[in-house]
């Protein structure tokens, strides 16, 4: 069996995993700092080139 990995730092993915909604793809990080990275990175990539 492959092992999962963060979709922000590429650890090894746990039983405590987080499943965050990115761009209408579920991706899975380590903990909440992660998440939260990964949300304010598609956030700034989506408003980019707006306005």
């Amino acid at each position: 069996m492959t092992a999962k990995t963060c979709a922000a730092c590429d650890c090894e993915l746990d039983a405590s995993l987080i499943k965050v909604k990115i761009g209408g793809k579920t991706v899975e990080v380590c903990c909440d700092d992660c998440a939260r990275k990964l949300k304010e990175a598609h956030g700034s990539a989506a408003t980019s080139g707006k306005g």
